[in-house]
């Protein structure tokens, strides 16, 4: 096995407030590919602080009567508690206000100096007079120069990429007053970065260090002309570090939070008696940054200037993401989609997030969407319906006998789901996890199919079948613990509760190629439990913030107003006999493809239990994926009279709502419904 070191980073959280659920997508992101390393044998460690400097911290302590050192402190604990919750671990967890920070800060200035990268210039800067400081780049607000887009910050445009600085905003306000800024003027240090002009022009361009679309973004962006000077200082007042050599002046936050990177490994290095330039000043250790887009600029311009001009080590990769939706529209506080990570954890389970993104991250910058009904259906489809259900179905017949003493002929599932461990790592690798979930719940739909044909439930009536019903619980723990292998870096707690139940823990990607025989079993504990609507409601209700005075502080939500009766109203009433002609029954998708040259068509193969199979034609390919129909319960209409149809004959209907196009719902049989089962 590669026994890789490897160093990961997260951008560092801003300690002037708490983490939501648009900053879990790169923690959870970079965890899962850190467990995953662990997993796979490899030294990984994942270093992170917060970044603490900058006007933003001075105000707000001083708006709150406390000393800056207590406000950050008070937001390290929290957002301390707040991963802890959703189960990131850290190697070590920093801070920016640091003296191992404070001494990189040194080292590196004194490097860029000795280079002759720094020179002064006296800066026409905006300077809020009610607040009685200069302003930062992220301090003001105003509309972008470039598109017209409103409500922007001071450094760059979130709508058109553009950047510039805060004094080119047009109509530009102070994020803490409100007030006009005033324009003022005071001596600034800049470094000279387009003397690495060349260097970086060619480090970006490496398919190795950075996603093809950022190097074409920073090429067509920024490496086109001459790269501007970067201003690293701020005047007094400013709570951060000051420079040794520039009294009166700190360096800016953005020059000393990527050296938090720095002086938090330093931290690790210390109490793990590990020497720092294995770490930092070596070529056998890659390092990897996770950010995302909205930073792309200075950890792929600035991070490696800073970092060659004092000769440590180079990126190996910087990966980058982009940001969260919600229901395809940007978080909103008065529509409660802008979640804190503590409000999430007060009603749902933390697995159930770290599973959702995982489905959606790709190796690309696409924005990830947090579609809360396809949430709450993914979840109990793919998690409760298919994962935990192995686990639910089979472990209380074996509680007493535990598994089998040699592994019983399972059809070669075990062996092709193994075979397929090298894929999902690759997959795993390239932080393509949308590719690795497909792969898995491809693997927990053979394992559930083999357990409905094998009915263990059926196999415990009879006492003289004891051992076949052994022999196909060992089958379906064993797939059930492969699986749990291949989530363990999405879900640690699954992974925990496999080993609580089989008595082994799991520690390493290979126990996923040898089956347990011969072993105890404990007492099945329930695992997970199905979302309900109405928890997700309510924490949305939690969430919603009323926005400032005419603005529309009401929710678009759905919600049970009757308008779906008036546009739809009932038809006329049948007989109960005619209803008992309808034969409602429980099915599960296990094929599912798009129809050639049909627009609204999915081709299904629905199993009634056994051999029993049903080929439908649905219209509902705008709204559902194939390969996220796969393994899914529904309910059908099985005694349909078939209709052929140019593309082959429909055999049944499977029963969802909603007027037609990307509204149509599923509807979802309840958790423990079978195949085959009538609906009453």
């Amino acid at each position: 096995m590669n026994q890789r070191r490897i160093l990961v980073t997260s951008a560092l959280p801003y300690a002037n407030g708490h983490i939501h659920i648009g900053h879990l997508v790169e923690y959870l992101q970079t965890d899962m590919w850190v467990r995953f390393q662990k997993l796979r044998g490899r030294r990984c460690i994942y270093i992170c602080a917060d970044d603490t400097h900058g006007t933003a911290i001075m105000m707000s302590a001083q708006k709150q009567g406390i000393s800056e050192e207590e406000l950050i402190g008070r937001m390290q604990k929290a957002h301390v508690e707040d991963f802890t919750g959703f189960q990131i671990e850290f190697d070590n967890y920093g801070s920016t206000n640091s003296p191992e920070s404070r001494e990189y800060c040194e080292e590196i200035w004194a490097a860029v100096r000795k280079a002759g990268l720094v020179v002064e210039k006296e800066v026409t800067q905006l300077f809020d007079a009610v607040a009685g400081t200069f302003l930062a780049d992220r301090q003001v607000k105003g509309t972008c120069p470039k598109c017209g887009a409103k409500d922007q910050y001071g450094d760059n445009c979130d709508k058109c990429g553009a950047t510039y600085g805060p004094s080119d905003l047009i109509d530009p306000v102070s994020a803490f007053t409100g007030a006009t800024p005033e324009v003022r003027s005071a001596t600034h240090l800049f470094i000279e970065i387009e003397r690495l002009h060349q260097f970086l022009a060619e480090w970006t361009r490496s398919d190795e260090h950075l996603q093809p679309e950022v190097a074409n973004y920073l090429a067509g962006h920024f490496l086109h002309e001459p790269l501007r000077d970067w201003d690293v200082s701020r005047p007094s007042p400013y709570f951060g570090f000051e420079i040794p050599d520039s009294p009166g002046n700190y360096w800016y936050v953005w020059f000393d939070a990527p050296i938090g990177y720095i002086g938090s490994t330093r931290q690790w290095c210390d109490r793990q008696g590990e020497k720092f330039d294995d770490w930092w000043r070596s070529d056998e250790t890659e390092i990897h940054h996770f950010i995302g887009k909205d930073i792309t600029y200075f950890h792929t311009l600035f991070w490696p200037a800073m970092l060659k001009t004092a000769e440590f080590s180079l990126p190996t990769k910087v990966h980058i993401h982009g940001f969260l939706t919600v229901g395809g529209e940007k978080m909103s506080k008065s529509k409660g989609t802008f979640i804190r990570a503590r409000t999430y954890l007060d009603y749902l389970d933390p697995s159930y997030l770290r599973y959702y993104y995982a489905s959606k991250l790709s190796p690309r910058v696409d924005d990830l969407d947090l579609n809360l009904d396809e949430f709450i259906t993914k979840i109990n489809s793919d998690l409760v319906g298919k994962v935990v259900n192995l686990a639910s179905r089979t472990a209380k017949f074996v509680e007493k006998t535990g598994l089998s003493t040699a592994y019983p002929d399972d059809g070669g599932l075990f062996r092709q789901a193994a075979d397929e461990g090298e894929e999902i790592a690759e997959a795993y690798q390239q932080c393509d996890y949308n590719r690795a979930m497909r792969r898995i719940m491809a693997i927990a739909d053979r394992a559930n199919q083999f357990v409905e044909h094998a009915q263990p439930w059926v196999l415990n009536k009879s006492p003289e079948k004891a051992r076949e019903l052994q022999d196909v619980c060992t089958v379906g723990l064993n797939l059930f613990r492969q699986i749990a292998v291949y989530l363990a870096p999405v879900l640690p707690r699954l992974a925990e509760q496999t080993a609580e139940l089989l008595g082994k823990p799991i520690e390493s990607w290979a126990e996923s190629q040898v089956p347990l025989v011969a072993t105890t079993v404990g007492k099945f504990k329930h695992m997970m439990t199905r979302v309900e609507k109405k928890q997700v409601d309510a924490m949305i209700d939690a969430s919603a913030e009323p926005e400032a005075e005419g603005t529309d502080a009401s929710s678009d939500r759905s919600s049970d107003s009757g308008q779906w009766l008036a546009d739809e109203p009932l038809v006329e009433t049948c007989s109960f006999e005619d209803f008992l002609k309808v034969d409602l029954r429980i099915a599960r998708i296990v094929e599912a493809a798009e129809v050639p040259k049909a627009d609204k068509l999915l081709q299904l193969t629905l199993s009634l239990g056994g051999e029993t199979r049903l080929n439908v034609f649905a219209g509902i390919k705008v709204a559902y994926k194939p390969e996220d129909l796969v393994g899914r319960l529904v309910l059908c209409v099985a005694n349909l009279a078939p209709r052929k149809m140019k593309f082959g004959t429909s055999e049944g209907m499977i029963v969802a709502s909603g007027p037609g196009g990307k509204d149509v719902f599923l509807l979802v049989p309840d958790e423990g419904a079978q195949p085959g089962q009538r609906a009453h």
